[in-house]
């Protein structure tokens, strides 16, 4: 690209700027809403096993123990030691 075509361009720098940050906060958004998505479904399917008796009570506290664990870092929130 040319000086002019540069110049020319100029006044429209700030909506392009605008257009690509609301680009990046779509791909943060559709991130983060995919690994929710995953989230619920694990919760589920863990459920679902302790429901037709494949994990006992113990197996399942531990692997909700091991998600909440994985979620906080996406949330950005520390939980407490009970």
């Amino acid at each position: 690209m040319g000086l002019l075509s540069k110049l020319a361009q100029l006044p429209l720098a700030p909506v392009s700027g605008v257009v690509w940050l609301a680009g990046q906060i779509e791909q943060q958004a559709r991130a983060e809403w995919d690994e929710a998505g995953s989230f619920r479904h694990e919760l589920n399917e863990l459920v679902a096993m302790h429901g037709r008796g494949e994990i006992s009570d113990d197996e399942l506290a531990a692997a909700e123990d091991e998600l909440l664990g994985r979620l906080d870092p996406a949330t950005g929130e520390q939980r407490e030691a009970p």
